[in-house]
């Protein structure tokens, strides 16, 4: 089988809810992203195959293919077609994965995984909302609740679930908020962002022009105490905003190539792709599945966790991480090395490439050869990428 590489990676910074990024069309983040693959490795915009591009909330200014609609906003030619991936929340991981393939199945040589989420522009659970409030229905089917009888599938009760699973306590899911916090401080103290992050123009409400560039989730005056200090979201539970992912605005993207559009493209290889696969789990914990699909993603790749150099676990609620960390026993120090989304937000649809850009640049920073990425995805899914630095 073929070779599937990484020759750029890119994400912007984050934008709060309401944020920096809050007159961004999401169509036109997408084509930042794609534009800045193109400046980042050279490739003519007409080589591009396709755009696999990730996002949830395919409605409103993110429907009709928003990744078709990126590249109509980009510099790339008309004749680049694109299509629009929802795996929930590990949606542009799976856009990488689907680029992958196309190349390791050469058909194709040269295709850009990316996912934009605009999540003040469109609402988390708004593709739900508005055609319940209107009469057409929800994505839960009478053979679906003959099967789970009375039960509401919620991201959140899954995080207490999860929690409650593996013994965890509130204090363990503050200090590791708090350590996301502190790592990502550092990292970008450091500069360990600056090579994956495109900045953004933005206008002030006194029409200033900056550029935004470094993640507006941050808050660089975190205590400990402030986070402990946080309401639960439920009586007697676990899980508080502060230990939970910041809503996000954002784009990503990593052009993926076959080793012709090396030679053919003068390409360098930041890595590759050295395994993937994706597996179906518990819907109604929901968010227990990285933990499985990652022991079953070493054992076909032949890999032990001390293999691996680095991991990216997206934090979509701190149970998450720190029950990935207890059960497969993997070293803290290798996890989530610059921080993550409790700290620098989760545009849901974006999360996936923007995951593999800092997982990138992590390694090379360490110098470090194997990384993994895993998120938990609504409906009880996990997406699993191991990849080879070059």
């Amino acid at each position: 089988m073929a070779e599937a590489y990484i020759v750029a990676a890119t994400r912007t910074a984050g934008g709060r809810k309401g944020g920096k990024l809050k007159d961004w069309h999401p169509a036109d983040l997408g084509a930042v992203a794609l534009n800045d693959l193109v400046d980042r490795t050279g490739v003519d915009p007409a080589a591009i195959e396709d755009v696999v591009m990730g996002c949830v909330m395919q409605v409103g200014e993110q429907a009709t293919n928003v990744a078709r609609n990126a590249v109509l906003a980009s510099k790339l030619p008309e004749s680049v077609p694109g299509t629009s991936v929802d795996r929930q929340c590990g949606s542009s991981q799976q856009a990488l994965q689907f680029a992958a393939q196309a190349v390791m199945s050469g058909t194709m040589d040269v295709v850009i995984a990316a996912g934009v989420e605009s999540m003040t522009r469109v609402p988390m659970g708004l593709s739900v909302a508005l055609p319940a409030q209107n009469g057409f229905g929800q994505p839960k089917s009478p053979r679906m609740e003959e099967r789970y009888p009375n039960i509401q599938f919620s991201q959140f009760m899954g995080a207490e679930m999860v929690a409650e699973k593996y013994g965890l306590t509130k204090d363990e899911l503050d200090e590791y908020s708090y350590r996301s916090h502190q790592r990502a401080i550092a990292a970008t103290q450091a500069g360990a962002f600056k090579n994956e992050i495109v900045g953004l123009e933005i206008t002030d409400a006194e029409g200033n022009k900056t550029v935004h560039n470094v993640d507006e989730g941050i808050r660089f005056d975190a205590s400990l105490d402030g986070i402990r200090g946080v309401k639960l979201l439920r009586e007697g539970g676990r899980i508080t905003a502060a230990s939970s992912s910041q809503i996000c605005d954002g784009a990503s993207g990593v052009m993926v190539v076959s080793e012709k559009a090396l030679k053919e493209h003068g390409l360098k290889p930041l890595a590759r792709i050295h395994h993937l696969s994706l597996l179906g789990h518990d819907p109604v914990i929901m968010l227990e599945a990285p933990i499985p699909a990652s022991e079953r993603a070493l054992k076909k790749a032949g890999m032990k966790v001390e293999d691996i150099d680095l991991f990216e676990v997206n934090e979509a609620f701190a149970s998450v991480p720190v029950a990935y960390i207890k059960t497969l026993g993997v070293d803290p120090e290798k996890i989530n090395v610059n921080g993550g989304a409790i700290a620098l937000g989760h545009p849901l649809g974006a999360s996936g490439t923007k995951l593999m850009a800092t997982l990138l640049n992590a390694l090379e920073a360490r110098g470090g050869r194997y990384g993994l990425q895993t998120m938990c995805e609504g409906g009880g899914l996990a997406n699993v990428t191991i990849i080879e630095r070059l």
